[in-house]
């Protein structure tokens, strides 16, 4: 099942557990924590919680939600950042995949996660993010669950300088509309010239498809339905569906549907999460859109995005949906 980031309370998440930035004497704490004993209930969460008696940084347990929508809680503290130099990535590392572990022994089928130890902890929220996708991302590729991570507002949320700045850069070129606003809100691009862009109506360098016979089958069958575009696609690609699924982002009865109802067209954020996991040339998408009705436009900003990571083939969906986020755009996949 996909991954999703949200703006949301965590408290209010309708999913099977929600995750607790825990102190390792799983006490009432401030923030996220305090938020979580309240929404529960005071008393019962911390009666719980006494009698497992604590839990050490980086490990996991479990309580009930009690008056949470969610079945229940799971508490995790996470490191307190000293420079990076104390083993704090692999402490946060084990926080996530040890309470996605717990998540998956208790038959939860979908979790919600803070952004664990960067409040009051102190670790760097760029580099927090960071090791939250790696972790959560790679669980998902042998596992399957519905992950949330999930932000109270954007100040909770530091795309990496390096990658804005090189999103930014190629906005700049190609987006035609007005984004004074995305520049005031903005700090100054951080990035130098990443490669010249094309300029809108600017046609492309023809880009050399591969010489399988396959592929060019598939171009050849201009009105055959989409489905069966998409599986010749996997096949000429020599990937597997449950890799293009799952590295598209997409839940498993949601490309079900696609593969199995031969007149059932996904939406165009779909399509893209799905030529981002067959890694596609920019050439290779525009005419997978084409056959489903879609077109990529330079004034959709989203577009311009998306165009961005296909054009320098970092076929990374969990970035995309990064850059997205950041500039309150729809994220790829279901």
């Amino acid at each position: 099942m996909p991954f999703k980031i949200v703006r949301n309370d965590i408290t209010k998440m309708k999913v099977d557990a929600i995750v607790n930035a825990a102190n390792t004497a799983l006490q009432r704490g401030g923030g996220v924590c305090g938020a979580i004993f309240s929404a529960a209930g005071i008393h019962e969460l911390q009666k719980e919680c006494d009698a497992i008696g604590g839990c050490k940084m980086g490990h996991a347990v479990i309580t009930k939600g009690y008056r949470l929508s969610a079945k229940y809680v799971i508490h995790t503290p996470g490191p307190i950042w000293n420079g990076g130099g104390q083993g704090e990535p692999n402490l946060l590392r084990s926080c996530y995949l040890n309470s996605l572990a717990l998540a998956k022994e208790h038959g939860c089928e979908s979790i919600a996660f803070p952004l664990i130890s960067s409040g009051i902890f102190g670790y760097p929220k760029d580099e927090a993010l960071g090791v939250a996708i790696a972790a959560i991302s790679g669980f998902l590729t042998e596992n399957e669950m519905m992950v949330y991570l999930v932000v109270f507002d954007k100040k909770a949320f530091i795309l990496s300088k390096t990658l804005r700045g090189e999103v930014e850069a190629f906005i700049d070129e190609n987006y035609i509309g007005n984004h004074d606003n995305l520049r005031r809100r903005r700090q100054p691009s951080f990035a130098g010239p990443i490669g010249r862009a094309l300029r809108f109506g600017e046609p492309r360098a023809p880009i050399a498809m591969p010489a399988l016979d396959a592929l060019d089958d598939f171009i050849g069958r201009l009105d055959e339905p989409f489905s069966r575009t998409l599986l010749r696609l996997i096949g000429a690609k020599g990937k597997t569906e449950a890799e293009v699924y799952k590295r598209a982002n997409i839940d498993r009865r949601h490309f079900s549907k696609i593969r199995g109802k031969k007149n059932y067209t996904p939406s165009k954020k779909t399509i893209l999460a799905l030529a981002v996991a067959l890694e596609l040339s920019m050439d290779e998408t525009t005419d997978l859109l084409k056959r489903a009705g879609y077109a990529l436009s330079r004034s959709q900003l989203f577009d311009v995005i998306v165009e961005y990571f296909i054009t320098i083939k970092k076929y990374d969906i969990f970035k995309i949906n990064e850059a997205l986020f950041d500039y309150d755009q729809p994220l790829l996949g279901s």
